[in-house]
């Protein structure tokens, strides 16, 4: 019984250990926390949108909309650390994780402040250097944008 409640045990991380396994900072850290995540499997990630966000000043004044490729930038930064911990290793001055691909990107809704996104990713192969994602953005429950992603882990020369 203790054996099957730890397996359904959340892996959550909070805003320090995100940055301990992404190399982002302000203001292009687009992850507040992760509520779940497997290692080599999925992460289940958070993005608070706040009128705060600079692109908000000129995207658009009068009706503030996240523009789409933030959204999609937040998936990549989830597959990053889904990446980091499922390799066992941490960003360092010697290597990137780089977001190389983006393939059916599909927008559904507008992203505004107030906003709560969900940011859904799915490891679903690594072939030699490039790993392979199904990403998805939820907020309120309805889906906003998916898209599948792809990123590669590269050493720095």
């Amino acid at each position: 019984m203790t054996e099957q409640m730890d397996s359904n045990k959340l892996s959550p991380m909070d805003i320090h250990e995100i940055m301990e396994n992404l190399p982002h900072r302000y203001p292009f850290l687009l992850i507040d926390k992760v509520i779940d995540y497997k290692v080599g499997e999925f992460l289940h990630g958070v993005k608070n949108i706040t009128i705060n966000e600079p692109c908000f000043t000129g995207h658009f004044p009068n009706r503030p909309v996240m523009p789409g490729v933030l959204i999609l930038e937040a998936l990549a930064q989830a597959t990053g650390v889904l990446g980091f911990k499922t390799m066992g290793r941490k960003p360092d001055n010697k290597s990137l994780y780089y977001f190389v691909g983006i393939d059916k990107a599909r927008f559904k809704r507008p992203v505004e402040p107030g906003d709560v996104v969900h940011l859904h990713v799915k490891q679903l192969k690594v072939r030699r250097d490039i790993w392979f994602f199904s990403g998805e953005a939820i907020v309120d429950g309805k889906v906003v944008c998916t898209a599948e992603l792809m990123c590669a882990h590269k050493e720095i020369p």
